[in-house]
């Protein structure tokens, strides 16, 4: 099963998104300009999802007096990318 939590806090799965509607708006011919405008509004609203969302998990295991570790999908075991 797929963990949206995860994925909605994932710099890559955002990326993709943003790559996807890009080049499907230039390929329908929207405007690589209009295209860039959109993919801009996408990366800001998935920002503000992924920090509301990482608070409100970080709130809740705090609620329960609980230890909060988020993963971190972006960066390797050794800490380098």
């Amino acid at each position: 099963m797929i963990d949206w939590k995860a994925k909605l806090c994932s710099r890559k799965f955002w990326m993709a998104v943003i790559g996807f509607v890009t080049g499907l708006l230039t390929y329908l011919g929207v405007g690589v300009e209009k295209a860039e405008q959109i993919g801009s509004l996408i990366l800001m609203a998935a920002s503000i999802a992924a920090y509301i969302l990482g608070e409100g998990l970080i709130d809740a295991a705090s609620a329960k007096g609980d230890t909060v570790i988020l993963h971190n999908d972006d960066a390797s075991a050794d800490g380098s990318k």
